[in-house]
């Protein structure tokens, strides 16, 4: 896998069917729903539940919108993807190009997976932290490297806001 700036967008190349398909995971991995874990740690209250007006101002006023924020962004991560829909009986690697306006609403979806995916496995600080575990030898193995796969793709998103 390739990752490079051209132009006005951030372009993924070499990527192989396992990347690719991780890649059209993100919008399914930052679907909260039925995963009370995950809910809670995305729409967490302001206060942890101690201040109860403020929390129930929160989940009325700024959790639909929270939400709202998230699904777009997530919808235009989809869009995108779109790019590696396709021939699925080759084995030819493929190209994404990310424009540079979505970058935002790419930062936003990859979190979102992250947070849910780390919630739902119930994952340590330990386990987040260990980025050179290896092999992949089960689901949660695979969660948590699709975690870190997804970190690094922010990284590299970030950096390229900054340049």
């Amino acid at each position: 896998m390739e990752i490079c700036r051209r132009k006005s967008a951030i372009e993924i190349s070499e990527l192989d069917p396992f990347l690719a398909e991780l890649l059209r995971q993100i919008p399914a991995s930052a679907n909260p729903d039925g995963a009370p874990a995950a809910e809670q740690r995305l729409f967490s209250p302001p206060t942890n539940g101690k201040d109860t007006e403020l929390c129930a101002e929160w989940k009325m006023y700024v959790e639909p919108e929270l939400r709202r924020l998230f699904q777009s962004a997530t919808e235009t991560v989809a869009d995108d993807l779109e790019q590696l829909n396709g021939d699925e009986k080759t084995f030819a690697n493929r190209t994404l190009r990310i424009p540079a306006k979505h970058s935002d609403a790419w930062l936003s979806a990859l979190n979102q997976a992250r947070l849910a995916i780390a919630a739902k496995n119930n994952f340590t600080e330990n386990e987040l932290n260990d980025h050179f575990r290896s092999p992949i030898g089960s689901r949660r193995d695979l969660s948590l490297f699709q975690v870190n796969f997804y970190g690094f793709l922010q990284e590299f998103i970030l950096r390229e806001q900054e340049d």
